[in-house]
């Protein structure tokens, strides 16, 4: 519902949010029970992202957004325009859809807050908790003791303490009640909504969502006392000398008590110990619950993955397996939800999914695409971990295929290039690679359509990409060959992380199939084999590590830095292995190959979103694609430098 990204500027999305918004306020699960839900609001033309509070069957507020997310994956300023009028309310006259439920013609618009018989509750939206005047320390210093903030934010590898530690700081420093609620799942695009609702008071949290799960919608529920927070507040006479001054808020009158005169003695909740994931763990449960989401909205039958028998491609099988796992968990839970779709996904309505392997039989089909340059240990790790997972694997050769291509080229130019370990050029050797890797795409689709039907099953699958963050960055990859999918669950994962992924599978899923897998160089498998050996491997071929590699992805994309400030970062960072001359030759050569490659962004496999400096051409990393490749002034720069 987040994601309507240009829907909002249909009419029909205001339509339809008001439709539902009478449904909510009809239905009888809403008596008794203050709701703050959002929409879409247009107010004498403009259009404002709002929440809208209610009670039995009344509209008591509308509150407009005032701070709008617009950096990284949001673009709230293209659909609407922040409330700028600071504690004023206006008028704002109710569609008839609305009216026929409520008996009222008019309600209050703006930034206001509620008073009850017994407290006084305010509304912050998602990207208000994040900005430096954050409205919940002014609406704190005026008297309001509940917060509450529904958010619309995304998973990033290792971000969620920052989400607790905001809110607890909230409510340490003002005191309060706060309390978060988040989307959860893919939303219809690269990001995952990764829920860790939470509710905080005076600085601690008192209960917990969960960051994953397959669960449509968890409810978090706490008892606390309001006499805690007025109690907190009395002796920060800092805060109490800011109240003083605070230009107050106009205040909704609401007749109606959010606690009872007879529940002095009901137990409060106590404070718990926040428990946060590994990124491990959040590799494993992340991508997988995505995975679930985008396999059962496209009514697919399951997924097909090109596995090479490399890390990235074996992670992505491992996440495969962790969705198949979490999918037998909450079906196990009694998730009548997630056991619906599991039989829709394989077309058996008796059907329980009980032991992952064996779902993942059914829905998933590894398939081993070997070529004259593939070696036979790469080939016995695919069929191993395929056999360990449980997915219905193919072993297959491209070789026919590669050769009838090249006997077409050889028929109309006369010309056959060749290797360079046999003698032909750079661009001979690239075109060779390319064409293989560009058949194992068209090969992918077409066993993904039609495996199910060779084996009379009814259906198609959705074919998984595996390129990691720092290969795309590098451009490290074939246009349109297996990293071009339908869907990647490890495009913004790092090679770092996605072996540290691998040790954990291997630890957690006994996949002792991995242990060869991590200790292997990675090799993209494509030039001619020595002595039955692969000789090729990304590093030599990339003229950088994995390891440097994400280093320049984080001073590229996170700490904003061009071809002269990273250098200038660099020479400190890596003063004791490089002299200044060899970090400026690394730097160059980093935003050379990234600059020539750029292009290949344009069409990168939706990925999902894990790290803040995923080159995501589409809405996360907006660059040109046709760069000066030579840096000229930039280099320049460096040289002087260096002398």
């Amino acid at each position: 519902g987040y994601g309507c990204s240009d829907h909002y500027y249909e009419s029909d999305t205001l339509l339809h949010s008001f439709q539902v918004l009478a449904k909510l306020l009809e239905s009888p699960a809403t008596q008794d029970i203050i709701c703050d839900v959002g929409m879409p609001v247009l107010h004498r033309n403009v259009r404002y992202n709002c929440r809208v509070i209610f009670l039995n069957k009344k509209i008591l507020l509308i509150r407009p957004k005032i701070s709008l997310a617009n950096a990284g994956n949001y673009r709230e300023l293209r659909w609407f325009t922040p409330w700028n009028k600071a504690r004023h309310v206006e008028e704002y006259f109710l569609p008839r859809i609305i009216q026929e439920v409520t008996g009222q013609e008019t309600v209050p618009f703006g930034d206001a807050v509620l008073a009850t018989k017994d407290t006084c509750l305010g509304a912050e939206i998602c990207e208000e908790l994040w900005a430096p005047n954050s409205p919940h320390i002014e609406m704190g210093l005026d008297g309001v003791e509940i917060f509450t903030n529904s958010s619309g934010s995304h998973h990033v590898l290792r971000k969620a303490h920052t989400r607790v530690d905001l809110v607890n700081s909230a409510t340490a420093k003002n005191g309060g009640i706060y309390i978060l609620a988040n989307q959860k799942g893919c939303d219809g695009d690269r990001l995952y909504y990764d829920g860790c609702a939470m509710i905080s008071v005076n600085g601690e949290t008192v209960a917990q969502g969960s960051q994953f799960s397959l669960d449509d919608v968890e409810v978090l529920v706490a008892t606390l006392d309001l006499e805690d927070v007025r109690s907190y507040r009395a002796e920060i006479s800092s805060r109490n000398l800011a109240a003083s001054k605070v230009n107050p808020y106009p205040r909704v009158k609401v007749n109606f008590a959010l606690s009872c005169s007879d529940d002095v003695a009901v137990p409060t909740c106590m404070p718990i110990q926040w428990r946060h994931h590994s990124p491990e763990e959040e590799i494993s449960l992340g991508p997988a619950c995505w995975l679930w989401d985008y396999l059962r909205r496209s009514k697919q039958a399951g997924f097909l993955l090109p596995l090479s028998g490399g890390i990235d491609s074996s992670a992505t099988a491992c996440i495969v397996y962790s969705m198949c796992h979490q999918v037998c968990l909450a079906v196990k839970n009694g998730n009548a939800d997630v056991l619906a779709d599991a039989r829709k996904i394989v077309n058996d309505e008796t059907y329980i999914p009980e032991d992952p392997r064996e779902f993942c039989k059914r829905i998933f089909t590894t398939c081993y695409m070997a070529s004259e340059n593939s070696s036979q240990d790469t080939c016995n790790r695919a069929k191993l971990l395929a056999e360990q997972i449980g997915s219905y694997h193919i072993n297959l050769n491209i070789d026919a295929a590669v050769k009838a291509i090249m006997g077409i080229f050889s028929m109309v130019t006369g010309r056959t290039p060749r290797f360079s370990v046999y003698g032909g050029s750079s661009r001979e050797n690239l075109a060779l690679q390319n064409v293989q890797a560009r058949i194992r795409m068209v090969l992918a689709y077409l066993f993904a359509q039609l495996t199910l039907w060779t084996r009379g099953m009814p259906g198609g699958l959705l074919v998984l990409g595996s390129a990691n963050v720092d290969e795309s960055l590098r451009g490290y990859l074939t246009k349109y060959d297996c990293s071009s999918a339908d869907i990647n669950p490890i495009g913004g994962i790092s090679k770092t992380d996605l072996k540290n992924f691998i040790q954990y599978c291997i630890e957690n899923f006994q996949l002792t199939a991995l242990s060869s897998i991590m200790s292997a160089p990675p090799t993209a498998e494509l030039e001619p084999l020595v002595d039955g050996q692969v000789a090729q491997t990304d590093e030599a071929d990339m003229g950088m590590t994995y390891k440097e590699l994400s280093i320049y992805g984080k001073l590229r994309k996170i700490a904003k830095a061009g071809p002269y400030s990273m250098f200038c970062k660099l020479i400190n960072m890596w003063k004791e292995i490089c002299t200044p001359r060899e970090v400026a030759s690394k730097v160059k050569h980093f935003f050379r190959t990234y600059s020539i490659n750029r292009h290949k962004m344009t069409t990168l496999t939706p990925s999902y979103h894990a790290e803040n400096y995923s080159p995501d051409d589409n809405r996360f990393d907006l660059r040109p694609f046709l760069y000066n490749t030579t840096w000229s002034w930039q280099f320049r720069c460096i040289d002087k430098e260096v002398n």
